[in-house]
This record gives C-alpha cells, structure tokens and sequence, in this order.
C-alpha cells in the first residue's frame, strides 16, 4: 500500500508523464485554431493576467488520435504598452498550456494569423442566404478569402482544390503566404485544422493598423513563445470571440 506521501508522488509522475505525452504528441508545425474567450487590450489588460481561448475544431495527430474540439488553451499577458499621442500601443503574450480531460501539456506557439470577432462572424455566415435545413448545401468565405462549399463540396483558393469542410471547420493544405511574411511551414500535404481560416491565412485581418511581431530567433522572447500585437496608432485590442491561427514550434518532434 502507497503512504500518502508516495501515492501523492506516484500521481505528479504520472501527471508529468501524461503532459509530456501529450505534447510530443503534437507534430511541430500543427496548426491549432483558437477563439479568445476574454478581450485583450494595450489600454486595460495587466502584465500577469490570466489568457482563456478554446480550440475551436478536431484537430487530427497522428494515428487515430486527436485534439478535441472545445479544449482549452491558457496563457498570460507579458507586457503591454499603452497607445499615447504619438506611439501605437502593444501587447506582448503567450498561449502555452493545452488542458485536456486528464492531462496538462505545456507547448511552445507562434502566431500565424489573429482576425477580428467581426471577421469571425462574418465567416460564419452563409453566402448564399439562410440555408439552414438539413442537408442543405451552403458556401461560405474563410478570413482570406478561400470558397467553402458544404454539403458534398471542396475547399477552393484561387489555385483550386486544397480541402474539404468538416464538422466544426476545415481540413485543408497549409499554403505559404511570401507576401504576408508565412512561409508553409513544413506542413507539406498534411492536412490542417483551420477552423474558419484560408489556407494561406496569414497576419491580421479587421485589426486595422495592429500587425504581429515577430521576436528575433534565439531571443529569450522567441525561446519563451512570446507572441506581440502592435498598433500603429491608437491602442491594440482584440474582443472576445476573435480568432487566432496558431502554429506548434516543437523541432525536436519530427512530423
């Protein structure tokens, strides 16, 4: 029989081993789609403060395994630097813990793409009227711009096919984006979870003058997984229910 010092011993490795399971579970460059569940702001968050957002789609992994749509994503707030009369304001923080029903696991992301809850809910909408009934097929717009056409349709860009829509979002090839600063990643044809995004989404979208900074490779804020929101003039402020497309930084997981 355990003490109760050891059984209390025997459940943090277990714990341990569980979280570290579940994070090389993840293959590095994994795309993990996040709705923020609280708003962030240059003007009224705090360093510190506590960061809620949710996977908003099934995320595949390899084998029959999978990240469960609704899981949560925590983080905190770094640093924030209100807007004044003649800077923009920012906001520096990260999204690292992924709580799953009976694990923790701690990962390192990237920023790919942040878009407004106004663009978020206009990407919810159907294009062609309310075509609610069942199996009624319906085409909505992804925040950038690639053609969803459910019910026995594909994903299209502009090059042509790169998907299908399923239950709660897409699976779709992550395409490079030179123009917006996203390269592809090393997905390669891998499918993707992009919940309400295109696959070439990079950057902001309905965040005007707000742009994603990138820290410099082998800073202490790179190594950390520090994500910055800048604005050119005025305050940054991202609402509750805007969207993030974040990417999985883990090298040593191969794909």
């Amino acid at each position: 029989m355990f003490s109760g010092k050891q059984l209390f011993s025997f459940m943090l490795l277990l714990a341990a081993a569980g979280a570290v399971f579940a994070a090389t579970l993840i293959p590095d460059s994994s795309i993990l789609p996040a709705r923020l569940e609280m708003t962030l702001s240059s003007k009224n968050s705090k360093p510190g403060e506590v960061i809620t957002t949710r996977i908003m789609q099934n995320v595949p992994l390899p084998g029959t395994f999978k990240l469960p749509a609704g899981s949560k994503l925590t983080g905190q707030v770094i640093s924030v630097q209100p807007a004044t009369a003649d800077t923009g304001g920012s906001i520096t923080f990260r999204l690292d813990t992924l709580h799953l029903p009976h694990e923790v696991a701690h990962l390192t992301l990237r920023l790919r793409a942040a878009a407004s809850y106004l663009e978020v809910r206009q990407a919810e909408l159907p294009r062609n009227g309310d075509q609610s009934g069942p199996g009624t097929a319906t085409t909505t717009v992804q925040i950038g711009g690639d053609m969803v056409y459910r019910g026995g349709g594909p994903v299209r860009n502009r090059s042509g096919v790169t998907g299908k829509p399923v239950d709660g979002g897409v699976l779709v090839r992550l395409d490079a984006n030179p123009a917006r600063g996203c390269r592809n990643d090393g997905t390669g044809e891998r499918a993707q979870a992009m919940w309400l995004f295109s696959s070439d989404a990079c950057g902001t979208y309905g965040l005007r003058d707000v742009t994603i900074v990138q820290p410099v490779k082998n800073s202490t804020a790179f190594a950390n997984g520090e994500i910055t929101l800048q604005s050119v003039k005025g305050d940054v402020t991202l609402h509750n229910g805007s969207g993030l497309l974040l990417r999985v930084d883990n090298p040593s997981v191969p794909d």
